[in-house]
């Protein structure tokens, strides 16, 4: 895969969002693919240990993509922002294959040392607005976090996770398709 799937990543934008018209429009407007992309080079520069020219580009990326994602941070393929705007990601945090969050989310730490003090995110989670993650918890594969939960408890997989501060749930063994809460 090397560095950058920008085909893959595109597609996946464009499976997400319903108001994307073509990989074109995706791949020049998106801001919130622009700050993964941005985000591979500096994790790319951070793994090499040039860690100050990593958090530089972090900060470049911040500040023409509105998405803050630590170059520390690990992050799997096909990860979509949409409307990205606020989103932060801090340096521990561990984000699956084929996650999908929106605007405002923050995978934020509680602890001042030197330790995983993030969230870890399994694959196809999908992260509502404005949802905070807190500490060093994880969320499992094919779950949802509502807009605004305030989550500061690990959930297991395919659970709904909602209210401040939140609560897990099982989703309905009857689900077959995500559960799209924006």
């Amino acid at each position: 895969m090397g560095l950058f799937n920008v085909r893959e990543d595109v597609a996946a934008a464009r499976r997400r969002d319903p108001a994307a018209r073509s990989a074109f429009e995706v791949w020049l407007l998106y801001s919130g693919l622009h700050a993964v992309w941005w985000h591979r080079l500096a994790h790319a520069l951070w793994g090499r240990r040039m860690r100050l020219l990593a958090r530089v580009l972090a900060q470049m990326a911040r500040i023409l993509t509105g998405v803050e994602i630590h170059p520390g941070a690990r992050i799997g393929r096909r990860l979509f922002i949409d409307h990205g705007m606020g989103v932060v990601i801090g340096e521990t945090a561990e984000i699956g294959d084929d996650v999908t969050m929106y605007h405002g989310v923050t995978l934020g730490g509680t602890a001042l040392d030197a330790v995983k003090r993030h969230p870890t995110i399994g694959d196809r989670v999908l992260i509502g607005a404005a949802a905070t993650l807190l500490g060093p918890i994880s969320i499992g594969a094919d779950s949802a976090v509502g807009a605004g939960a305030v989550v500061l408890r690990s959930a297991p997989p395919r659970s709904i996770v909602t209210g401040v501060p939140a609560v897990a749930r099982p989703r309905d063994s009857a689900d077959h398709e995500p559960v799209w809460i924006i």
